[in-house]
């Protein structure tokens, strides 16, 4: 675990060198604070709740230009063969370069927080249970979105195939609760692979444990295949 963590230092520190952080994470506080601004002035009402949701279809596109980078740039150097060979594990790896997406987006995210004491000072009475439950269920989602970008790093050395796969993946995941609507016999199953769906009582102010084991399955399994996928490496 402490090579895993000295990993995820040594990444958190390339994404502060790298452009790329900045301008996503400037692009990605100007949607929120601009949609913040937008359904605070309509609704006229103290809450976060649409907000939320919101985040949630930016992160389709924020997620992958996080983790398109993760493990293809080292592919794609030869400095992956070089780290392998070092005395670390696969899934410290894996796992260092995930915890470094996870820290980034927690910055990100954090610089939001002023938007809850926005609604306070403006005479708003918001209701803070939804508001936390509300951010939980943000790190859960972007928990597992972030497992699955890592795992599309891990499969090709190109970082815009690694973005372009990880967005496929997340928008199927967002629309497949669609076609459960239309399926007739899988139309539960198809629901339940559904993203969004599992976020709308974390919105609301309830944590649905159900909804927590998803996310976290989906985050578990990812990096779990995208070990497999890093372990292959070792024997070509």
């Amino acid at each position: 675990m402490r090579t895993a963590l000295v990993i995820a230092r040594r990444e958190l520190l390339a994404y502060f060198i790298s452009p790329i952080a900045y301008m996503v994470s400037a692009v990605f506080l100007l949607i929120a604070g601009y949609l913040f601004s937008l359904i605070l002035i309509q609704s006229q009402q103290a809450t976060m709740e649409g907000l939320f949701f919101n985040i949630m279809v930016v992160l389709i596109f924020v997620v992958p230009l996080l983790t398109m980078r993760l493990l293809s740039d080292e592919q794609k150097s030869g400095t992956l063969e070089i780290l392998l060979t070092a005395p670390v594990r696969d899934w410290e790896v894996v796992f260092g370069k995930y915890l470094a997406a996870m820290a980034m987006f927690g910055v990100m995210l954090a610089c939001t927080l002023y938007f809850p004491f926005i609604l306070w000072r403006v005479g708003g009475s918001p209701d803070w249970g939804p508001i936390m439950t509300g951010y939980l269920g943000l790190l859960l989602l972007t928990s597992a979105m972030m497992a699955i970008g890592t795992l599309t790093s891990a499969i090709t050395e190109n970082q815009i195939v690694a973005a372009v796969l990880g967005f496929g993946i997340l928008l199927l995941l967002w629309l497949i609760e669609a076609a459960g609507n239309v399926a007739t016999g899988s139309a539960s199953v198809l629901s339940y692979l559904s993203m969004p769906s599992h976020y709308n009582d974390f919105a609301r102010g309830a944590i649905n444990l159900e909804d927590v084991v998803y996310y976290l399955s989906v985050t578990i399994a990812a990096l779990f295949i995208a070990t497999r996928m890093l372990e292959t490496r070792r024997y070509r």
